[in-house]
This record gives C-alpha cells, structure tokens and sequence, in this order.
C-alpha cells in the first residue's frame, strides 16, 4: 500500500524521521568518541561536565533538568566523574536531600582541553556553523513540540 503522495509506504526505513535522527546520532557519536577518548570522557560524561562549566555547583535535580535524565540515569555518570577526580559530590546543608556536584580544580582544567571538541565535530561534519545553528534550533523546537505532546 501506497501512503503518500510520492507512492512510498510510510513504513519504509528511509521515510521515518526517527530513524534519520537515530541514525545521524550514532553516526555523530563515532565522531564523538574519538575526540572524547582524549579527554577520557563518554559523550553522557562530557554532557554533564559542559552543564557543570557553564555554571558550577548544581544539584543532581538541576543537572537532570538541564539534560533531560533522570537521577537513576544521572547518579552512576556523577560516581565515576567523582572517582576520575573532576567532580565533588556532597549533601546540601540546606536540603539533605538534595546532592550538589562541583567541580574539582581538575575538571575545571579539562575544560581547556575540551574547548578543542567543537571544532572537530564542525570540521567533521562538513557544514557551515550556520547550517548547524538553524539544524539545532529545529531539533531543539522539535523537542519541544514531542514534549508538549507527551
């Protein structure tokens, strides 16, 4: 059966907005990885250590927040940043409850070294940064839009 006006199934493969995006994102991975072996971070781990050098001390709900994970997500990747000795983790005194992460002097250094990381997948990609700039604003509204949908 013929669903759209091209005469392709919309269950083929190629018609699917997820799988494009999926895709994509395992391919950007790979690219990731490479330049983040260096650094001696996963891509979830450089996620948390960009949101900590944008603003350093944050509680693990503020973390979560700001990348969309959940504590049971976001605990383990805090554990072994603080065993690789670039966060603190520690019990609010206003809020026991709550966990504030922090920077170590040597997270803070590896920010330098990672300033290197954005380039490289700019070159990699082979756009333009405004290219880029309108595709993340669309995916970022995307989001938005499943969000407001769930």
């Amino acid at each position: 059966m013929k669903d759209n006006q091209s005469g392709q199934s919309l269950l083929q493969l190629d018609m699917q907005v997820c799988f494009a995006l999926y895709s994509a994102q395992l391919a950007m991975s790979k690219v990731y990885r490479k330049h983040l072996k260096e650094l001696g971070l996963t891509y979830p781990q450089y996620l948390v250590m960009m949101v900590l050098w944008e603003q350093d001390q944050q509680t693990v709900s503020e973390i979560g927040e700001r990348l969309y994970l959940d504590s049971a997500t976001l605990t383990p990747l805090l554990k072994r940043l603080e065993k690789a000795g670039l966060l603190q983790r520690s019990r609010s005194r206003s809020d026991e409850r709550q966990v504030e992460i922090r920077l170590t002097p040597e997270g803070q250094q590896l920010r330098q070294r990672a300033e290197a990381v954005p380039e490289a997948i700019l070159c990699a990609s082979q756009c333009d940064p405004e290219e880029l700039v309108r595709l993340r604003d669309e995916l970022h509204g995307l989001r938005r839009r499943l969000a407001a949908d769930e």
